[in-house]
């Protein structure tokens, strides 16, 4: 073949152009092999003498070729189209090897030409799927993930989903979407999600069904509200009256749990009996009058009718002659106008009493029904609230909102005042870096108190200024050069830190750190997604630096893969929230990496902005950490006695911000915080008081338990909730107080604790209401770091170079338990770098200098006693 080749180039045909290079009119295009039909391979060219194909590196027989000749009717030039077959049998001889291919080489008497290469594969579908949908039940608006992974096949299956056999399309359902994982999403289920699911995998050479997912929606019953009471049982004497309620609000369906709790209550009524009246004897008979008569009387009190009993029948005044008619009966005299007009007077009188009397009644029984009907004698037990920062005019101001409660405390504590006031926490001030213009970069230098205005009249004229907190309280900031530096907000565990030449030498930027509350930015969560960290903003935004700062902040989650999917969001320019990168996943940009660990995360970003953890439950065993904190006065001048409970996310800017509250309350800490895992199993929170003295203490509580529903919690939105206890001493010289507490998640693991405690003498736990974490919030230059700047560099250049026998940064991030993020340090100019500041960033100010020394020691490329120089 190669022989004749050379003989049809040295040779060309009559009519071929000699100045032209042959070009393809068809190039052949990769292929699929189904089964063992056979495929077929084209290409055309012009002008060309001859075209043969080679597969792997060797030429096809010439007899394996189909070769037609035309010509160009625009050009007048030879036109060559040549066809082979490719049958599955050669496919398969080198088949694990390398991917077959062909392609076309053409000649003309100017040169050879040769076309793209065409891949032959042989397609398959596998049978059984990598993972399939399984049956689940869930609550109503609750969202739905239903994974799905499609069995290995050449080319990639596609995936299609099949509600009750129908195709199921997300341009025609909002509710629903696929993931480029193949998942089928239900954002908020409802009743009409009720169905069997299938997931449809195909491609050129099969199709396949997965087993199907029944999906149950269920909606728990709820109560309707309580019938007005029934009259009383019986019209006389001690009886009963009832009210009613239904379990129809909403009515339980699809095997959803029935309403707790009693339908009817019934309480104990007493209707007063009538009692008729009866007349009293007659008295005696008056002396015989001027009119010859005397007259005698009698009253009806013997008894007097009362509640609704009769009234006497027949006369209370009898009247008769007394001289046996023998007397003469005269003209009245004066005497006798005497006596009526005293009997008018008397009569006067008696309706003037009456009136008073009526109008004294009415004005006690209205007070009396003032009182019934004041709702605060009924809720004096226990208000559920979430405590917001009280305003400058109003110090003791409380927001009431709804429940909390899981775990048990005994408390003992005596009701004196203390005289001691709570310690105030004092932030110094630093400096705020926003970068500079494009002219000098000059460090600001004034006072603490003008670097805050100063700041704040520099910040105003930026655009993005009123999405950030007005006061100085959580906020950090400094003016920072190529040597870098930190800025931290004390008793959050945020910081920035900032690492050597990550600003450009030449440079000067001011840079600020700000903790945001939940009610400053809106955060939009859909599903099953909670808030895992605090909101924190570092900039001004939009500064690029040169290599990544590392954000630490605390988190609440307790992470696993196969419970959690958890995103790192940051706000763009227009205020919406994205997803920048997908823990546990491969990163999709180089401009951020987070670094999760059991109560914090380190985010690498060469981009300053806003940023938030959130992750999205993947199964009902997902649980996130609270914090449950207890808090009483100081103080207890009246016979009532507050217990206030919180429940925390378990970050610790949250309980910055409760222990700052309560010190403006008055109140102290009474026993240690307590961890507490709540789980995604849509459950509510329920928190009880128990063993109380009933002799010296009694709780205005009327229900058994106190309950927060579970999106209150789970949401994230609302950092911490507080509930109160409201108890009362039965006498003014009660000093001690002893009870316990009991918090526990309906229907899961109940948690319980006793704590010990005397208000007037017991201070182990004072140290929680003092800050713990003092210090400059910015440090610039090497103040900032614990390992000397010559140091780090000898480090850096020593084992960013590959090293023998592996002696190189892989292996100090292997010391280091650092070994799981290898592809993301080797993605930097200096992953020596990145490595170290990490451990910066995680181990600052209390940091092992000689322990990192040790390990670099180990490597084999770093003398340790530098370190250990360098620690003393």
């Amino acid at each position: 073949t190669g022989a004749q080749q050379s003989a049809t180039v040295a040779n060309p045909a009559s009519g071929a152009s000699p100045d032209l290079l042959p070009h393809f009119q068809l190039e052949p295009e990769d292929v699929y092999i189904v089964k063992n039909k056979a495929v077929s391979l084209a290409c055309r060219a012009t002008p060309a003498t001859q075209i043969y194909f080679k597969c792997n590196g060797e030429w096809v027989h010439q007899g394996d070729h189909v070769t037609q000749h035309s010509t160009d009717r625009s050009t007048g030039l030879p036109v060559m189209e040549v066809r082979i077959e490719v049958t599955r049998q050669q496919v398969e001889k080198i088949f694990g090897l390398e991917e077959y291919w062909c392609q076309c080489v053409a000649w003309s008497s100017s040169g050879t030409t040769k076309s793209q290469k065409a891949f032959v594969r042989i397609a398959y579908l596998r049978k059984n799927f990598e993972q399939e949908p399984t049956a689940r039940e869930v609550s109503i608006e609750q969202g739905i993930v239903l994974p799905c992974r499609p069995p290995e096949g050449i080319p990639p299956a596609e995936v299609e989903w099949l509600r009750n056999e129908e195709l199921v399309d997300p341009a025609l359902d909002a509710n629903v979407y696929v993931t480029p994982e193949h998942s089928l999403v239900l954002r908020q289920a409802r009743l009409a999600d009720t169905a069997n699911y299938t997931c449809v995998a195909k491609n050129i050479v099969a199709r396949r069904r997965s087993a199907s997912a029944a999906i149950t929606v269920y909606v728990n019953g709820g109560w309707s509200t309580w019938t007005q009471w029934s009259g009383c049982s019986t019209s006389c004497g001690r009886g009963w009256q009832k009210r009613s309620r239904t379990c129809t609000n909403p009515t339980p369906l699809n095997g959803g749990a029935f309403c707790e709790g009693q339908n009817v209550q019934k309480t104990a009524c007493t209707t007063l009996c009538p009692v008729d009246g009866a007349w009293s004897e007659w008295s005696k008979w008056s002396e015989c009058g001027a009119e010859c008569t005397h007259w005698r009387s009698r009253e009806c009190s013997e008894p007097a009718p009362r509640n609704g009993g009769r009234d006497c029948h027949g006369p209370e005044l009898d009247t008769r002659n007394c001289t046996s008619e023998l007397c003469t009966h005269a003209a009245p005299g004066t005497e006798d106008v005497a006596l009526y007009v005293g009997l008018v007077a008397v009569a006067v009188c008696l309706v003037l009493l009456l009136l008073v009397g009526v109008l004294v009644y009415c004005r006690k029984k209205g007070g009396l029904d003032a009182d019934v009907a004041d709702s605060s004698i009924l809720t004096a037990g226990f208000q559920p609230v979430s405590i917001k920062p009280s305003k400058a005019d109003n110090p003791s101001l409380l927001t009431i909102q709804p429940d909390l409660s899981t775990t048990t405390m005994t408390y003992q504590g005596s009701l004196c005042p203390r005289q001691d006031g709570p310690a105030k926490i004092q932030l110094p001030n630093g400096h705020l870096l926003s970068p500079l213009g494009a002219g000098r970069h000059t460090l600001h230098h004034s006072s603490p108190a003008a670097e805050g205005a100063d700041f704040v009249a520099r910040l105003s004229t930026q655009s993005y200024f009123r999405s950030l907190p007005r006061g100085t309280n959580n906020m950090a900031y400094g003016t920072f050069n190529f040597l870098g530096g930190r800025l931290m907000i004390p008793n959050t565990g945020i910081s920035l830190l900032i690492p050597p030449d990550a600003i450009p030498r030449g440079k000067i930027y001011e840079v600020y750190l700000t903790l945001h509350k939940q009610e400053e930015v809106r955060l939009p969560l859909a599903g099953c997604q909670t808030l895992l960290s605090p909101i924190v903003s570092c900039g001004p935004p939009g500064v690029l630096l040169t290599r990544p700062a590392i954000l630490a902040m605390g988190h609440c989650v307790e992470a696993s893969a196969e419970n959690w999917s958890i995103r790192l969001k940051k706000q763009s320019c227009e205020g919406t929230w994205e997803d920048v990168l997908q823990l546990g996943a491969e990163p999709c940009t180089e401009l951020y990496y987070c670094q999760l660990e059991a109560q914090a995360c380190y985010v690498f970003t060469e981009q300053l902005g806003r940023f938030a953890l959130v992750g999205e439950s993947l199964s009902m065993a997902a649980s996130k950490r609270l914090k449950l904190v207890l808090f009483a006065p100081a103080a207890c001048p009246s016979l009532e006695y507050n217990i206030r409970v919180y429940c925390l996310s378990d970050t610790q800017d949250v309980l910055k911000e409760v222990i700052q509250l309560e010190k403006q309350l008055g109140g102290q800490l009474i026993g240690a915080p307590r961890v507490l895992h709540f789980k995604d199993s849509y459950h509510n929170l329920r928190l009880s008081i128990h063993d109380m003295p009933s002799s010296l203490w009694k709780s205005k509580l009327l229900a058994s338990y106190q309950e927060i529903p579970f999106y209150h919690i789970w949401s994230g939105l609302q950092p911490f909730l507080h509930c109160t206890f409201t108890l009362e001493r039965l006498s003014t010289s009660t000093c001690e107080l002893a009870c316990k507490i009991w918090v526990w998640q309906v229907e899961g693991d109940g948690q319980s604790f006793t704590v010990n405690f005397n208000i007037a003498k017991d201070t182990r736990f004072s140290d929680w209401l003092v800050p713990d974490e003092v210090g400059t919030p910015a440090l610039v230059g090497p103040s900032a770091f614990k390992i000397p700047f010559l140091i780090r560099q000898k480090i850096i250049s020593s084992l960013d170079p590959p090293g023998t026998r592996g002696a190189d940064w892989r292996t100090l991030a292997q010391k280091l338990n650092l070994d799981s993020h290898l592809s993301f340090f080797a993605s930097k100019a200096s992953p020596t770098a990145m490595i170290l500041n990490l451990w910066e960033a995680r181990h600052f100010p209390n940091g092992n200098l000689s322990q990192l020394a040790a390990a670099v020691a180990e490597v084999g490329k770093q003398d340790s006693a530098l370190f250990s120089e360098a620690e003393c």
